[in-house]
């Protein structure tokens, strides 16, 4: 077991320049893999040696019942596991092949790379939309000038699929948007650093059946440029939007486990275990 020690606040970069958002080149979208998973809260064990690679360029779904380990697996991927006191963690998470937990490897570093949007929107309500975009840019230290911040600015929104709606009060705050134009606030702001991963924790579960929709076409148009993985307790949802699928379960008090994992359509249609097939047809959770 690999004790992890709680850290504060992300200190400042060592300058980074930001430079102008581009489509990546076939070979730079990024997959993400995880090894032999272990987590801890204590002396409780609340995930037990998973694995799971999450294919570049697509969305992978983590679905599962509530206490079976989705989100905090979740959170192991971009280092906030650590955040938590007590919290502990064994395995490795790889991007491109490289640990995020090695020891020469900066904190801020993979925060950048791998981004996170939450379950409830959680935008700096006195903050602008346009200063709420750029944040992360403060945060991780990263310099640039105000012409390429506008057109920052403009791009992620529209990536969010929210430009078009906000154009006119970029200046107003982003506390009095929607519900979910405050989720796509909050997406445009995670893309601003540039991630190469984007991490979603249930991030339509507090929204309309309309902005749901906005959000599901939103990943989809992302997972051209951003590997995705989200945890979502809607079956629809995870057969409209995933190309992969991994069903955690934990039983008895026992930790989290996955089940099955694999193509979506195939684990939805012709699961090889039984207990994903009373899962995904709703027997249970």
């Amino acid at each position: 077991m690999i004790p992890v020690v709680p850290v504060g606040p992300p200190a400042p970069g060592d300058g980074i320049i930001l430079t102008r958002p581009r489509a990546p080149k076939a070979g730079q979208l990024a997959e993400l893999e995880a090894r032999d998973v272990s987590a801890w809260f204590g002396r409780r064990k609340v995930l037990d040696r998973v694995s799971l690679t999450m294919p570049a360029g697509q969305i992978t779904a983590l679905i599962g019942p509530s206490g079976c380990g989705k989100s905090t697996f979740l959170r192991i991927l971009n280092r906030m596991h650590e955040l938590v006191p007590s919290a502990a963690l064994a395995g490795e998470v790889l991007l491109d092949g490289r640990d995020i937990y090695d020891a020469d490897r900066k904190l801020t570093d993979a925060r950048r790379q791998i981004g996170m949007v939450f379950q409830k929107p959680n935008p700096f309500p006195a903050m602008s939309i346009r200063d709420n975009v750029l944040s992360g840019l403060k945060l991780t230290g990263t310099r640039a000038s105000r012409r390429l911040k506008d057109e920052l600015v403009e791009s992620c929104l529209t990536k969010a699929g929210l430009w078009k709606e906000v154009q006119d009060r970029l200046h107003q705050p982003g506390g009095g948007l929607s519900g979910g134009q405050q989720q796509r606030l909050c997406i445009a702001r995670s893309l601003a650093v540039q991630p190469r991963v984007l991490l979603m924790d249930e991030p339509c579960s507090a929204l309309d059946p309309t902005s749901t929709r906005v959000i599901e076409e939103t990943m989809l148009e992302l997972a051209q440029e951003v590997t995705i993985v989200i945890v979502t307790h809607n079956m629809q949802q995870a057969a409209r939007v995933s190309s992969q699928c991994a069903f955690f379960l934990a039983s008895h008090g026992t930790p989290g486990v996955i089940v099955e994992h694999g193509d979506t359509y195939a684990m939805f249609n012709h699961p090889q275990d039984q207990r994903t097939n009373d899962y995904v047809s709703g027997r249970f959770g």
